[in-house]
């Protein structure tokens, strides 16, 4: 797990409306990150949980608008090999699912406000996807809300794994990460029923063969 990083005194709001992508990093747009942008400007002292690869972006710019960031690579963990528990001839693999909650989730009894899901639960073996989602359920804040990224392919360039780095605008910034491969895809109505428990589920209009949504507790 990465530490939760706090705005120091002398950090201030980072704007730079003319800055240029980092090198391999491509802009891609996102009405649900606009949407969030939208609340981080609006409110001081959240909460957010980042649920991807470290990115320093990420922690510069949301603690630049005086938040607290915590980061939780959780894909990378996810498909370690250590959580895969010994099966039988025929039996469905299982999974060291409080084992992992307890390495990479366990917050110390925080709460947030803003959970920056991305694309991680199309990656993630669906016995530690669910496990996930109802830790979230249970760290989540009353009106807290979760970004979450689908993709409509299981194959194809739009299903490479990313890193994503926030900025200031309607776009984020995609960045190639390891090779991990999609293991699932959900439909609009699977999304809606995977989420349910967590919030009410907001779909956003997103080009590239990928949904987005925000659902709000």
């Amino acid at each position: 797990m990465s530490p939760l990083f706090q705005r120091d005194a002398g950090h201030k709001e980072q704007r730079n409306h003319a800055r240029k992508p980092a090198a391999g990093r491509v802009p891609r747009h996102s009405s649900g990150w606009m949407k969030i942008l939208g609340r981080l400007k609006a409110e001081q002292g959240l909460r957010v949980l980042d649920i991807g690869p470290t990115s320093p972006t990420n922690i510069n710019f949301l603690t630049g608008l005086g938040h607290s960031v915590y980061m939780a690579d959780l894909v990378e963990e996810a498909i370690k090999p250590e959580w895969l528990l010994p099966v039988e001839e025929n039996e469905a693999q299982r999974y060291d699912v409080d084992g992992f909650l307890a390495q990479h989730m366990d917050f110390g009894g925080r709460k947030f406000d803003v959970v920056l899901l991305w694309d991680a639960l199309d990656y993630m073996p669906s016995p530690l996807a669910d496990a996930v989602l109802r830790k979230l359920k249970a760290v989540m804040n009353e009106s807290g809300q979760v970004l979450a990224f689908f993709h409509s392919r299981m194959t194809g360039p739009e299903t490479i794994f990313y890193r994503y780095h926030v900025v200031d605008g309607d776009m984020v910034e995609t960045q190639e990460g390891p090779v991990h491969p999609i293991l699932r895809n959900y439909q609009n109505r699977q999304i809606e029923i995977l989420l349910q428990d967590l919030g009410s589920c907001r779909f956003l209009l997103a080009k590239d063969n990928t949904r987005e949504v925000i659902v709000t507790r």
